[in-house]
């Protein structure tokens, strides 16, 4: 009570407040407006606008000062860092609270993924807020390296930090009434439950709202997201590496509705936050394609706060946690300083030393049965074949039927026509599974690449123009315990080690995103053309995606949740 007490002199200003922050122009997202304003903090709390004595004062001589920016969901996994290195990078480019879904640790490791979480979080310039993993697996159609039940859904969702329970992607089991589904749902008690809803519409849709699920970041056209809105669900416009829809989202946001609306990256890989930018970049894209600017902020700040019940964030406000952005240009995002709880983490290009935290150990995952080459050959049975097609800015997928190329009885990979051997290689139980394919859009002419992320199992898959070369990529996977690789003429050219849990290097963002540029940069010699390849070979293996993808039980036809035969006749 002594410590509120003092807060409540201090918003007196009958004490000194510790900060004062003059001549600002605060972007307020809870009036809608731009207002030249003085703010003070007190004990990492805003107190108060105004004139207040304060032990030092800050000039920000006409910056704009707004709250710092929250991303609506995201799996920090896709960045390939972990948790301390995944705040130094979005911290700088204005986030100060995220809210993550780490299915992706979940899938390979299960409750010792969450822990690892959570244990993680420890004293970052960033506030996390997890949704439990509700897919784990992501559905029966793939082998993941754990599972989670209701049961232990139950035993975490009371964890300060935890907000709800994350997309529930087997919306085939919420729509059709699965008991063991439902009994996840339930698990949020008061919380928030997260939706995944590639493409449903209609009554499909109704059932799966009706279920409790109260918003979706998988909507690709605005006519998607517009009968979601209309149905009451919360829309999270995604923009991330591979996955781009802000633009064909953007044009439904109107000032009415604008508070239904959150930004969020989803999958973003760290040469990108490096490059382009976090929700700095939702922000100034979603400006530059017509939307009011302060619209844009709300979106980005108090709107997803509201949403996912995140107490004391978001805005400007008496109480609120004194996380703020300094901009010298608010459309163009250009961002001069960074603020944590009243306490300097960003200022002038520079970072400032974040506490030092070690996350726990894991182990890597990595225990797939030994293969040879010629486990990976296809036999010829039959005329034609399905082909998995990508298409662009997209993780859905379409299906191409054509002849394949035929050598000695066997299906080989078609460089000339950009029809590739695609294959996942479970690695987790030592099963022995090989799900084999091929897909159109990666444009390799020699060579393969490889990866243990591959959405949600995360088992091994593997793009390649030939067997050996595939091979090859599989072989150095399995020496370097998990990670990105690049294969010519069966050598190793450019490689990215991921030994937690297959999915997360130890390294730094800078060095993670130089090494990952590099693998970008091998796979162009290779003829490569898919601007972001390692990111569309992790989705082509996600189950609940449309229209056709693989995973180690062989190929899946999303739309009828099935597997379904490589050959058409």
């Amino acid at each position: 009570m002594r410590e509120f007490l003092l807060k409540l002199a201090a918003a007196r200003g009958e004490i000194k407040a510790d900060i004062l922050i003059k001549n600002a122009r605060v972007i307020n997202v809870l009036s809608g407006e731009i207002h030249p304003e003085s703010v003070a903090i007190y004990d990492g709390r805003f107190i108060g606008f105004g004139d207040y004595e304060a032990e030092t004062v800050v000039d920000a001589d006409g910056l704009y000062m707004a709250p710092g920016f929250i991303d609506g969901h995201i799996h920090f996994e896709s960045t390939m860092l972990t948790l301390p290195e995944f705040a130094r990078a979005v911290v700088q480019r204005g986030a100060t609270a995220v809210v993550i879904d780490p299915h992706e640790i979940a899938n390979v490791l299960g409750l010792d993924g969450i822990r690892y979480v959570l244990h993680s979080i420890g004293q970052l310039p960033l506030d996390v807020f997890v949704m439990l993993p509700s897919s784990v697996p992501a559905s029966h159609l793939e082998t993941s390296g754990s599972s989670i039940t209701h049961r232990e859904l139950n035993y975490l969702i009371e964890e300060e930090r935890v907000a709800g329970i994350g997309e529930m992607m087997n919306f085939p089991a919420v729509i059709n009434g699965d008991e063991e589904t439902h009994l996840r749902i339930a698990a949020a008690k008061w919380k928030k439950v997260d939706g995944h809803a590639p493409g449903i519409t209609g009554k499909q849709l109704n059932a799966y709202i009706f279920s409790r699920i109260e918003s979706d970041h998988e909507s690709t056209t605005a006519a998607e997201a517009l009968e979601k809105l209309r149905k009451g669900m919360h829309i999270l416009i995604r923009e991330g590496t591979s996955e781009r829809n802000l633009e064909a989202l953007i044009g439904i946001v109107t000032r009415e509705n604008a508070w239904h609306f959150s930004f969020a990256t989803d999958d973003k890989h760290p040469d990108d936050l490096l490059e382009e930018g976090h929700l700095d970049h939702s922000v100034r894209k979603a400006i530059s394609l017509g939307l009011d600017p302060i619209l844009a902020y709300q979106i980005a700040t108090i709107n997803t706060a509201n949403h996912f019940n995140l107490k004391n964030v978001g805005a400007i406000k008496p109480r609120y946690w004194a996380d703020f952005i300094l901009l010298s240009d608010y459309q163009q995002v250009r961002i001069e300083k960074v603020y944590k709880k009243g306490v300097p983490v960003f200022e002038n290009g520079t970072l400032m030393d974040f506490p030092k935290t070690t996350p726990p150990s894991v182990r890597s995952a990595m225990d797939p049965e030994e293969l040879t080459q010629d486990q990976l050959q296809v036999p010829v049975a039959g005329k034609t074949i399905r082909i998995i097609d990508i298409l662009p800015d997209q993780i859905v997928t379409g299906e191409y039927i054509t002849e394949p190329l035929i050598r000695d009885g066997l299906v080989v990979s078609d460089p000339a026509r950009d029809i590739l051997k695609i294959v996942v290689i479970e690695r987790h139980k030592a099963t022995g599974q090989i799900g084999k394919g091929f897909v159109r859009g990666f444009g390799l002419k020699r060579g393969a690449i490889g990866s243990t992320v591959a959405h949600d199992a995360h088992n091994i898959i593997i793009v390649g123009t030939s067997d050996a070369d595939i091979y090859a990529a599989f072989r150095r996977l399995m020496k370097i315990r998990g990670g990105l690789v690049v294969i010519d003429d069966s050598r190793v050219v450019a490689e990215l080690p991921l030994p937690v849990a297959g999915l997360l290097s130890t390294k730094s963002f800078e060095e993670t995103a130089a090494d990952l540029k590099t693998l970008k940069q091998q796979v162009q010699t290779l003829e490569g053309t898919h601007p972001a390849p390692f990111m569309i070979l992790s989705f082509l293996s996600l189950s609940p995606i449309p229209k056709l993808k693989i995973t180690d039980l062989g190929l899946i036809d999303v739309e009828n949740f099935r597997v379904t035969s490589l050959f058409v006749d």
